[in-house]
C-alpha cells in the first residue's frame, strides 16, 4: 500500500513538472516577457538611470579655494618681531575664495542634463519596437510550421492506410507495383519533410527564449490563433503614425537637447562672481588685518570664439536633424504604402485559395480515392488528386505565411502591436 501511494506521489510530481516545462504562452506573454527581461532593454534603463542621476548634480558651486602662506614677510626672520627697533613686520595668511555661480548657467545645465535621458528613453522604444517586430516574426513562422506539420502528419497516416491496402490489394492483382512505390516514395518525402519541420520549429523556440533571455533549452507551447487585420491605408494620412514613431521622437528630443546647448553656450558668455576673504596672523606687536575682494569674470571677444562657434554648430545640426525627419518619413510613407497594396493582394490571393481552389481539388481527391477503393479508377490517379491538394494547401499557408509576416511590418513601421 505504501509503495503505491509513493508511486502515485512520484507520478504527480513528474506529470506536474511536464504541464510547467510544456506551458503555452500567448503571443502577448512572449512580448511582455521581452519587454520585462530582455538585456538589451535592461542597456537602455540602466543608462537612463544613470543620466537622471547625473542630473541631479547640475546646480553644484565650484569648490572653494583655500590659501595659506607668508604675507609680506621679510626674508630676514629678526625683523619679524617686535623690539626697541619696531613692532616687528610680516604675517602668515589664511585665504579662501569662491566662485558663486550664476543663476542663469545653473538653470541651462540642469535644463540640459534633465533633457538628456529623453533621447535614450526614445531609443528603447525604438528598440523595443524592433524586437516586438522580430517575436511575432518567429512566432507567426511558428503557427506556420505546427500548420504544415499537422497535414504533413494526416497525410502519413492517410499514405500508411493506402501502403497497407495496396499490399493487399497487390495480392490479388489488383494494384499496379509503381503505383505502390510512389506512395512509398512520398511517404519518405513527408517524414522528411515533418523531420526538417520539427528542426525550424527548435530553431523558432531558441530564438524566442534568447529574446525572453530565458534558457534555450526551456520548452514551451504556442498559442495557435492569430487575427489578420484590416489597415484600410491606401488614402489613409499616415503624418500622425509617421510623427509618433520613436525614432522621429528621438530626433525631435535631439533637436531640443541642442536647443538646451545652445542656450548652455549663450550663458556662458555673461560674466561670473566671486568672493575672497583672507586674513592675517601679524608678526610681533602689528595689528591682525584681513582683505575682503569681488570678482567678477569679463567674457570679451576673444574669450567667446568657442561659444559663438558651437551655438553656429548646435544650428547646422538641427538643420540637418530636420532633414533626416523628413527623410525617414518620405521613405517610411512608401513602404508602409507598398507593403500595405502588398498585404491586400496577398490577403485576395489567400482568399481565391481558400474558397474556391481548395474545395475543388478536394472534391477531385475525393472522386479519385472512391474510384480507387470501388476498383473503377486507379490509385496512381488518387495519389496524383492527393498529391496536387497537399501542394495547395502547402502553398496556402506559405501566403498566410506572407501575410502575417506583410502585417507585422506595417505594425513595425507604425509602431503599433
Amino acid at each position: 500500500m505504501q509503495n503505491s501511494i509513493f508511486y502515485f506521489i512520484i507520478s504527480c510530481l513528474i506529470l506536474s513538472f511536464t504541464t510547467v516545462k510544456a506551458q503555452t504562452l500567448t503571443l502577448d506573454n512572449v512580448l511582455s516577457t521581452i519587454k520585462t527581461n530582455n538585456p538589451q532593454l535592461k542597456m537602455y534603463d540602466a543608462d537612463i538611470q544613470s543620466m537622471d542621476a547625473s542630473a541631479k548634480g547640475a546646480r553644484s558651486w565650484m569648490p572653494p579655494q583655500v590659501e595659506t602662506g607668508f604675507f609680506m614677510t621679510p626674508y630676514n626672520s629678526n625683523l619679524w618681531k617686535a623690539d626697541e627697533m619696531g613692532p616687528g613686520m610680516g604675517s602668515y595668511m589664511l585665504g579662501v575664495t569662491q566662485m558663486i555661480p550664476n543663476a542663469s548657467k545653473q538653470n541651462a545645465n540642469e535644463n540640459l542634463m534633465k533633457a538628456m535621458s529623453s533621447v535614450e528613453s526614445e531609443n528603447k522604444n525604438f528598440t523595443l519596437n524592433q524586437l516586438n517586430a522580430l517575436a511575432k516574426t518567429y512566432y507567426y513562422e511558428w503557427i506556420i510550421i505546427n500548420k504544415k506539420t499537422k497535414i504533413a502528419q494526416d497525410n502519413l497516416l492517410l499514405l500508411e492506410y493506402m501502403i497497407k491496402s495496396m499490399e493487399i490489394r497487390y495480392q490479388y492483382n489488383m494494384d499496379k507495383l509503381p503505383s505502390y512505390y510512389k506512395a512509398k516514395s512520398q511517404y519518405a518525402t513527408l517524414q522528411s519533410m515533418i523531420v526538417m519541420l520539427e528542426n525550424d520549429a527548435s530553431q523558432r523556440k531558441y530564438m524566442l527564449n534568447t529574446l525572453m533571455a530565458r534558457d534555450k533549452n526551456e520548452d514551451f507551447n504556442i498559442d495557435s490563433n492569430y487575427q489578420i487585420k484590416d489597415f484600410n491605408l491606401l488614402e489613409a494620412d499616415l503624418s500622425p503614425y509617421i510623427n509618433n514613431r520613436s525614432d522621429i521622437k528621438a530626433i525631435d528630443k535631439t533637436k531640443e537637447i541642442n536647443n538646451y546647448k545652445i542656450e548652455v553656450e549663450k550663458v556662458a558668455t555673461r560674466p561670473e562672481f566671486g568672493v575672497k576673504y583672507d586674513h592675517m596672523f601679524a608678526f610681533g606687536n602689528q595689528p591682525q588685518q584681513f582683505s575682503l575682494m569681488g570678482m567678477m569674470t569679463i567674457p570679451v571677444s576673444w574669450s567667446t570664439k568657442m561659444n559663438k562657434a558651437n551655438i553656429e554648430s548646435y544650428r547646422i545640426k538641427n538643420e540637418s536633424l530636420d532633414w533626416q525627419k523628413q527623410m525617414i518619413a518620405n521613405e517610411a510613407s512608401g513602404m508602409i504604402k507598398g507593403m500595405n497594396a502588398e498585404f491586400l493582394n496577398l490577403k485576395k490571393q489567400y482568399q481565391i485559395t481558400q474558397d474556391n481552389i481548395i474545395p475543388s481539388l478536394k472534391r477531385n481527391y475525393d472522386t479519385a480515392i472512391l474510384a480507387w477503393q470501388n476498383n473503377t479508377g486507379d490509385l496512381f490517379a488518387a495519389l496524383e488528386a492527393w498529391e496536387a491538394i497537399n501542394m495547395i494547401q502547402i502553398d496556402a499557408l506559405d501566403k498566410l505565411k506572407s501575410i502575417l509576416l506583410a502585417q507585422v511590418q506595417i505594425e513595425k513601421q507604425l509602431e503599433i502591436n
